[in-house]
């Protein structure tokens, strides 16, 4: 019986920290720069954002899902990022983790703290990753939580085109999935499902 007890109080203590662990992080979250967008109008499931032209550092892949892309992808971002470049610079992490998975070419992407601009980013030593500016866009956007999966990415795919259906907007090219969190936050996680909006017809 006392060995149950103890065995006990080392079970509640454990979820105590952990539970304690996810609230600093969510209480930190703030620290973590986001690409920066307006939210231009909210519907009751989705919303159109308007996002300007950001730097990211991406790396393409045959790779025709979520599980094959994530790992192989990040690796390679995040060594970029974390001094495998010409300079030796590390660069901060920013969020969201943007990824475009089909059948024919996938990629993924890391969005470049705002103060640097392209002709700040040093170069990527491994030449696989490149940097690039986007284009300004609108977007449509339907969030989930929990830890993403090739199945949630096709559900909440298949959900906002037919939001976008549903309320007359037509969407051009891949539907996208951005990540914000890292693999060990457990509770509070927010993934997008994005793609590209004529909003201008509205």
């Amino acid at each position: 019986m006392e060995k149950l007890k103890v065995i006990f109080i080392i079970v509640v203590g454990g979820l105590v920290l952990v539970a304690l662990f996810q609230s600093f992080i969510a209480a930190n979250k703030g620290e973590t720069e986001e690409q920066r967008y307006s939210l231009i109008r909210k519907y009751n499931d989705f919303e159109i954002r308007f996002y300007p032209s950001a730097n990211l550092a991406t790396i393409s892949s045959n790779a025709k899902s979520y599980s094959d892309l994530s790992g192989p992808g990040f690796r390679k971002l995040a060594g970029y990022i974390f001094g495998g470049n010409e300079e030796n610079k590390n660069i901060a992490m920013t969020a969201p983790v943007q990824m475009n998975i089909n059948d024919t070419a996938s990629s993924m992407s890391f969005v470049m703290p705002s103060n640097y601009s392209l002709a700040d980013l040093p170069k990527p030593n491994d030449q696989s990753v490149r940097i690039s500016k986007t284009v300004e866009e609108y977007i449509a956007v339907i969030t989930f939580d929990g830890y993403a999966s090739d199945k949630e990415i096709k559900l909440y795919s298949k959900k906002l085109e037919s939001l976008l259906q549903a309320n007359s907007i037509k969407h051009k090219g891949n539907f996208r999935f951005y990540g914000y969190d890292p693999p060990y936050k457990a509770i509070n996680r927010r993934n997008e499902i994005v793609v590209t909006v004529d909003w201008s017809e509205k």
